[in-house]
């Protein structure tokens, strides 16, 4: 039976883009609120009994978060370059995050990140 902990912080941002080439109204500049959750698994624990402090894990996504809060997106890199849908936005919170806090033992598995309180994208990568 393979064991497997998953531990999941969730914090939050405001952010203002337009979707690039967008048929509809979010062509338009707008806002949002957005809630991440990031998830990080591991098999085992370390001396201590944990995968990893909750506190690392939350300074490390309010310090990624810190970068698009309160700014116009599509004024940042990388989505100056790349539209900056929720999509792309998991993208790179996963990618940060897995540079910031992934290691032998423990790795960001999922970010899910909400939009709207009923519209999310989950975003994964295989290992």
């Amino acid at each position: 039976m393979a064991i497997t902990y998953t531990l999941k912080i969730i914090t939050d941002f405001s952010s203002a883009h337009t979707l690039r080439d967008y048929p509809g109204e979010c062509r338009r500049m707008h806002g949002h609120n957005w809630k991440l959750e990031v998830e990080v698994t591991a098999q085992a624990l370390d001396q201590q009994g944990m995968v990893m402090d909750f506190k690392d894990i939350k300074e490390s996504a309010r310090e990624l978060c810190a970068q698009l809060d309160h700014r116009y997106l599509n004024d940042i890199s990388p989505f100056d370059l790349i539209n900056p849908t929720a999509e792309n936005l998991a993208a790179f919170f996963y990618r940060g995050l897995s540079k910031q806090l992934n290691n032998e033992r423990a790795r960001v598995s999922a970010i899910t990140l909400w939009e709207t309180e009923r519209a999310c994208v989950r975003y994964t990568e295989d290992q």
